[in-house]
């Protein structure tokens, strides 16, 4: 139980590092704190700092600040929309570079984890590390039978880290709602709990593992994703053992132009793997940054992705799935009234609510993004503006689709880095038409049938009971 003593020392303590690197610079930009720009000048360390950029500033407080503030930082950086281009590509850095620990302590945590000695289990075990984030690294390593594999590690003493800053973060909420008028507005208690949720998760290797299984399963012998197999044996809650793949940085397009790789089909491809994860699979994965991406370049005319790191994941419901493809749809024909009708259907918008008024509010925010030239239209921005006016509506909100609306934008922007003309509406459109039409397929409708007939058996003798009930209520 972390008390309120502690939150203060925390509190005082992350007050000296943005002192130390100078963020009231930053913050006093923002026009809520923009009145404390004179005492700027009062912060001794203002003068040492000036030769640093506010982007490197800001990359090293939040490595000084922990785990759970570097997370929020790879969170700001895939929001170029947000932040300025200086600050976003220091931002980035937080991916992937994180500074590692000491190769002799991840020794130590795995042989504690598999109670054994690490020559025992791996024939050769690099204690440098080869990717290093804010929750784990990963090492090269060799198994007895010459496979190449890369061990994942958890940090040391990560999960206390963790919950000691979310509990500060619990704290810091508490108090903006209770002395800022609009801070009850940003409903910030359930973006921490959301937040929080994310990031346990993230520290069960075992849980990725499983999820890493499951999107290989789901793109087996795909031509558009590879998906590296998990060595289950040597698998635990800290420690994880994943096939070493070899690949180009999706972000080192001077490397990709350079291999003449086929950048417009590669676009293409990763707007194809979202919808295939979403709208067929109802399992996606969640955190594709650019240092979770790489690309197998072998057949530069037909290149294709593998991904890594499967910590955060998101999944849908089937009545999600299939409202989701017909929103979509009715987006691509300006259906307006349709988009309205369908939140009331799926139960994300209360049956109550006036249709007419619900199908205008839609129609301001949908109206001027069709003005726009289509490679110029963000279907991540569009999603977003929908989300936002279903809550003037009382749409409770739905995790599901804040984190499908996060990963969008990551699919968006990885996108057209790739390829700026990257037309995403044309390459989605066909993928949903199939998709819808499949599902209304008399193949498809006699298979769902033959799913729910043993339910529907074994109600049928409850009938006779259920008919006779509803008569005496007429």
């Amino acid at each position: 139980m972390i008390t309120a003593f502690q939150n203060a020392l925390r509190f005082i303590h992350l007050t000296g590092i943005l002192l130390r690197y100078s963020i009231d610079d930053l913050l006093t930009n923002i026009p809520l704190f923009s009145p404390l720009k004179i005492a700027v000048y009062c912060n001794p360390y203002y003068y040492r700092n000036r030769k640093k950029t506010r982007g490197e500033r800001l990359y090293q407080a939040l490595i000084q600040m922990g785990p759970v503030f570097v997370k929020f930082g790879q969170a700001l950086s895939t929001r170029r929309d947000l932040l300025p281009d200086d600050i976003a590509d220091s931002l980035v850095a937080l991916q992937d570079k994180v500074p590692p620990f000491e190769g002799t302590v991840a020794k130590t945590l795995i042989e504690k984890a598999y109670h054994t000695p690490l020559e025992s289990v791996f024939s050769d075990f690099d204690l440098k590390a080869l990717g290093s984030a804010s929750i784990a690294q990963v090492h090269r390593a060799r198994l007895h039978d010459g496979t190449a594999v890369v061990v994942k590690v958890l940090r040391p003493r990560i999960k206390k880290v963790i919950r000691r800053d979310i509990a500060f973060l619990y704290s810091l909420a508490k108090w903006i709602d209770k002395f800022w008028k609009a801070g009850n507005h940003l409903q910030l208690k359930g973006v921490v709990a959301e937040f929080e949720k994310t990031i346990l998760q993230e520290l069960d290797l075992q849980r990725e593992a499983a999820n890493a299984s499951q999107l290989r399963r789901h793109f087996e012998g795909s031509p558009y994703l590879y998906v590296p197999r998990i060595y289950w044996p040597y698998t635990r809650r800290n420690v994880m053992v994943m096939e070493y793949i070899e690949g180009i940085s999706v972000s080192d397009l001077s490397t990709l132009k350079a291999r003449g790789v086929n950048l417009k089909k590669l676009a293409e491809n990763s707007v194809t793997i979202f919808f295939t994860q979403v709208i067929e699979h109802r399992f996606f994965h969640a955190d594709l940054h650019p240092g979770n991406i790489f690309v197998c370049a072998d057949d530069p005319h037909n290149p294709y992705f593998i991904v890594v790191d499967f910590g955060i994941m998101g999944s849908l419901t089937p009545n999600d799935q299939r409202y989701l493809a017909e929103i979509f749809l009715a987006f691509f024909k300006r259906d307006y009234y349709r988009v309205a009708i369908l939140h009331v259907e799926c139960g994300w918008v209360d049956k109550n609510v006036r249709i007419d008024d619900f199908e205008s509010a839609i129609r301001v925010v949908c109206e001027p993004i069709f003005e726009k030239p289509l490679k110029e239209i963000s279907f991540a921005n569009l999603l977003w503006g929908l989300l936002q006016t279903a809550r003037q509506f009382n749409m409770p909100v739905q995790p599901q689709l804040v984190l499908l609306q996060k990963t969008l934008v990551n699919v968006e922007g990885l996108g057209r880095q790739l390829y700026p003309d990257l037309d995403l509406w044309a390459t989605a459109k066909p993928y949903l038409e199939r998709w819808v039409r499949a599902q209304y397929s008399p193949r498809m409708v006699l298979r769902k049938l033959r799913a729910q007939l043993p339910r529907y058996i074994e109600q049928l003798p409850q009938m006779p009971a259920l008919i006779k009930r509803y008569l005496e209520r007429v």
